[in-house]
């Protein structure tokens, strides 16, 4: 499959702020923190069009309390990925929600998730870590990071147009080959973030 990155598009936070309203109302008893992350989030950055959001609760243990009303909310579990990253919950939101009995709620076990078939209807990934570990920071030091170096993001930008031109598996198999770069300019960003933390504490 090819990964579609079209140029930055403003509507990107307007679509972010309207899911923030949505996953504030459904996960209220917990309080969470909710951050726009990923290209999406970076001014003037091309990026594949599905908005990434980080939801940030108090405790592991309050992972799995999102999970009944994120599904009854009609977002599709990632639960096959837990896995890998068992201190993170993964879901993704479509862009109608009428579409969602195209799918199971819950990919889970060995189950293969249909990428080709769901690509196309996504709207919006949402992970979901307790907040302040090493998973949330490393994703806001990143964003934070291209936000105020213009090289950089330039860097990655033609990066994922180079990449964009070749036939993938699915996202997974893209995403490692944006993985050397990222690596590489997160342990740079996370540095950085915390340099800026501390001198503002």
């Amino acid at each position: 499959m090819k990964i579609r990155i079209e140029k930055y598009n403003p509507k990107w936070i307007k679509e972010f702020k309207k899911l923030k309203n949505e996953l504030s109302f459904i996960l209220k008893f917990l309080n969470p923190k909710i951050e726009h992350i990923g290209s999406t989030s970076i001014q003037f950055l091309s990026a594949k069009p599905i908005i990434d959001i980080a939801i940030g609760v108090n405790k592991n243990s309050e992972l799995d309390l999102t999970i009944n009303p994120m599904i009854k909310n009609k977002f599709i579990y990632y639960e096959v990925y837990n896995k890998v990253m068992p201190k993170r919950r993964l879901f993704v939101g479509l862009k109608n929600k009428n579409n969602f009995r195209k799918f199971k709620g819950i990919y889970s076990n060995n189950e293969e998730i249909p990428h080709k078939a769901i690509h196309n209807f996504k709207m919006c990934h949402i992970h979901i870590w307790k907040f302040g570990t090493t998973e949330w920071k490393r994703h806001i030091a990143f964003r934070d990071y291209l936000k105020e170096h213009s090289k950089i993001k330039k860097e990655y930008e033609i990066l994922k147009l180079r990449l964009s031109e070749k036939n993938w598996i699915d996202g997974n198999e893209y995403n490692m080959g944006k993985n050397d770069f990222i690596k590489k300019i997160e342990s740079e960003a996370i540095l950085w973030y915390d340099k800026l933390i501390n001198t503002h504490s």
